[in-house]
């Protein structure tokens, strides 16, 4: 193993669902991780099967990754059980992963308090769970909680702790700032001590932000020679946070010389992964946040701007394109164009950067962002919009009309109820059509008449449906007039997921705007025919 490899290990799915406001479906969870193995991470953190429904939803049915390697967390066995009588245990090794992270305590004050056991016997508790998971033929990561504190506290008993990890066959001994608050130079004197023993290159770090330390004792244990570090994108996790990946890695990479399992083609998608999680979560992204915020190389007008044209370097520390980021000038904007036709090519666009229709189209895209759209999670529309520009896309149907109509009432068993009715005109090969449906809520009810036009022409669509539904108001100082986003994620039988917007001040007409687009996608997809012809045929 080089001395320069740094493996990365996520627990967004996990630490991530720690934070505040933040709940994860088992679908989230799978798209994430799909993300995060697309980006190269080297293990992706499922959750804790056995501890809750979504948990064993994710593990029932995980997603297949090329790369990472998915992990399942859980705890050592339990004081007065054998490791093959303890329900945690067995829950923790039945979703079979390659890999699993068992944590146990190290700091004596919290196994004689919190466990109220004998120091000990958290020691053999430790040993018998890895070797219990090593003989599974599983790699063992060995989470020591509160490890910092502990070796302040007890360095040896800190020390016996991870020892009996590490002895029972662990790969990984991960030392944990658990509430925070260790500062860069106590990690990197204490990581140094604690290589004495066991090798830094079977050693871990995994930081909580509650100083705001997270990052710089994150690369401070990879100074003092760790080799493994555990983290979040955009430093989700309970309280404060815990260590940011999205700033870690581009930092060991860029600034620091180490590899990862990330290469220099994927570190341009950090931005991307960045803001889709975001999406995803419903939440806008952080602007500031150093590598992948909107201000992270934006430059106002004045003596830096002049600087920056004629030498981008002076007041940028690297290039934005590494990170998939771009460079704003406020008083003569340019940027974008590179960013956007990096997008074309990942959805197998190649085109000629200087077609008018490109320019346009770049101009196009800036101009529904700065409205509200946001394509970095609704890749789907993003392509629709694109091949639209190219004249790619034939109009499937044209919508003449809708109009929703939602009633509350009490009925005849005195139950309150709610009931949504959808009436829509639409044009079709030339022919004019009028249906109504009723559903659960305006949006189904509008889907559901658009279905009844459409199924019989476009057979396609029998088996879409809608996964998740999202809204975000965008100028809340508005109250109920505020222009709202809608972010749609659509699935079909085979597996396909895609993500669709839309904005509007009205929230059924920007649901509109995003059903019509998932609509679309999936016909163009599937090369459906419009009036005899396959869609996309000459």
């Amino acid at each position: 193993m080089s001395d320069k490899r740094i493996y990365i290990f996520d627990s967004t799915l996990r630490d991530g669902a720690q934070t505040q406001g933040i709940d994860f479906s088992a679908a989230d969870k799978a798209a994430i991780a799909a993300d995060l193995d697309g980006l190269g991470v080297d293990y992706v953190e499922g959750g804790w099967p056995g501890a809750n429904p979504t948990d064993d939803a994710f593990f029932a049915s995980p997603p297949k990754f090329k790369h990472a390697r998915l992990t399942a967390f859980g705890m050592t066995r339990r004081s007065g059980r054998s490791t093959a009588n303890d329900p945690g245990l067995k829950a923790l090794l039945d979703p079979g992963t390659p890999a699993v992270c068992i944590v146990g305590k190290t700091h004596d004050f919290h196994v004689t308090v919190a466990l109220g056991i004998e120091l000990t016997d958290n020691v053999e508790m430790i040993r018998d769970s890895v070797v219990h998971a090593a003989a599974q033929d599983r790699e063992v990561i060995f989470d020591a909680e509160h490890f910092f504190d502990g070796y302040k506290a007890n360095p040896d008993y800190a020390m016996s702790c991870i020892r009996a990890a590490f002895d029972a066959g662990a790969r990984w001994i991960v030392l944990c700032d658990t509430n925070g608050g260790t500062l860069p130079h106590e990690v990197e004197e204490i990581v140094r001590e604690v290589t004495k023993q066991v090798p830094g290159d079977y050693l871990g770090i995994h930081c909580h932000d509650d100083t705001g330390n997270a990052v710089a004792n994150s690369l401070a244990a990879v100074r003092a020679g760790v080799r493994h570090v555990q983290g979040t994108l955009n430093g989700l996790g309970e309280r404060c946070g815990n260590a940011n990946l999205i700033t870690i890695i581009p930092t060991l990479m860029l600034k620091m010389g180490y590899e990862t399992g990330i290469s220099r083609d994927k570190l341009t998608q950090l931005t991307h992964v960045s803001h889709l999680l975001d999406e995803r979560l419903n939440r806008a992204p952080d602007r500031g946040a150093p590598y992948v915020g909107e201000r992270a190389f934006a430059h106002k007008g004045g003596l830096h701007v002049s600087a920056v044209e004629k030498d981008p370097r002076s007041y940028e520390h690297i290039e934005p394109e590494l990170v998939g980021n771009q460079r704003h000038v406020v008083v003569s904007d340019q940027s974008g164009k590179s960013n956007i036709l990096a997008r074309f090519r990942e959805i197998g666009l190649d085109v000629d950067s200087n077609d008018p229709k490109i320019m346009r189209l770049v101009e196009i895209v800036k101009e529904r962002e700065f409205d509200g759209y946001a394509y970095d999670g609704a890749e789907a529309s993003f392509e629709l919009l694109a091949r639209r520009a190219l004249e790619e896309v034939p109009e499937y149907f044209n919508l003449t009309s809708f109009r929703v109509i939602d009633e509350r009432r009490w009925n005849a068993k005195g139950d309150l109820i709610n009931l949504s009715e959808a009436t829509v005109k639409a044009e079709l090969n030339g022919k004019e059509y009028m249906t109504v449906a009723e559903g659960n809520g305006p949006v189904n009810a509008l889907d559901a008449a658009l279905r009844k036009i459409l199924l019989p022409h476009y057979p396609e669509l029998q088996d879409v449906r809608l996964v998740d539904y999202k809204v975000r108001i965008l100028t809340p100082r508005e109250a109920t007039g505020a222009v709202t986003r809608v972010m749609i994620e659509s699935a079909d039988h085979e597996g396909e997921r895609w993500s669709t917007v839309g904005v509007s001040t009205n929230v059924i007409d920007a649901s509109y705007n995003a059903l019509h687009d998932a609509i679309t996608y999936k016909l163009f997809r599937d090369r459906a025919r419009v009036g005899g012809k396959l869609a996309g045929a000459a």
